[in-house]
């Protein structure tokens, strides 16, 4: 009898998924299966561990208080810039990767922002997760495991990353440049 391949450090796994906060309101819907690495930079550090030994047509639920998946929310990530440095279309939650020229000093270079307000004069600006500061159930089913080849294991990413955005952290996976898209994934 052949025995089920289980996650395990360093696989590949496919995953689908139902992203809800803790009133049960619907966040994000994943339905096609997305590969993932374990053991790299694709997936949040709990859910990697929640996944460890499971395989193919488990069903997992896992709770992510704010500290587990994208911190607490930092006002001081908030920044009211003017308005005159940013497109004429600028729209209430478009992002932007990094500030045009004349922003804040201050304001971190390697961030995803986004318009969350727009005034005559100047433009605020969240380099805050959407998701910070909020406690996520997360309903994961796993649709395939797989070895991680050598190479995937050494970009230590597939590209896929849950949720990632641009950090200070140089540790953490860069964002594609492009502006956010409707999904979280």
């Amino acid at each position: 009898m052949k025995s089920r391949k289980t996650i395990n450090h360093q696989c590949v796994v496919s995953l689908t998924w139902t992203l809800k906060d803790t009133l049960g309101e619907v966040l994000d819907v994943l339905d096609e299966p997305v590969e993932f690495l374990v053991g790299g930079q694709d997936l949040l550090a709990k859910i990697e561990d929640t996944l460890q030994g499971h395989g193919v047509g488990d069903s997992i639920d896992v709770h992510l208080e704010p500290h587990d998946a994208f911190g607490d929310y930092d006002d001081q990530l908030l920044f009211l810039e003017p308005r005159h440095l940013f497109p004429d279309d600028i729209e209430e939650g478009m992002g932007f990767e990094g500030l045009p020229a004349g922003c804040s000093a201050q304001a971190p270079k390697d961030r995803l922002y986004f318009v969350s307000d727009i005034y005559p004069d100047h433009v605020v600006l969240d380099a805050n997760h959407p998701l910070a500061g909020i406690a996520l159930r997360v309903s994961l089913k796993v649709h395939a495991v797989r070895e991680a080849e050598l190479e995937e294991v050494g970009r230590g990413t597939l590209g896929t990353g849950f949720f990632r955005m641009p950090s200070t952290d140089p540790s953490a996976d860069a964002d594609n440049g492009d502006a956010p898209s409707p999904t979280l994934h």
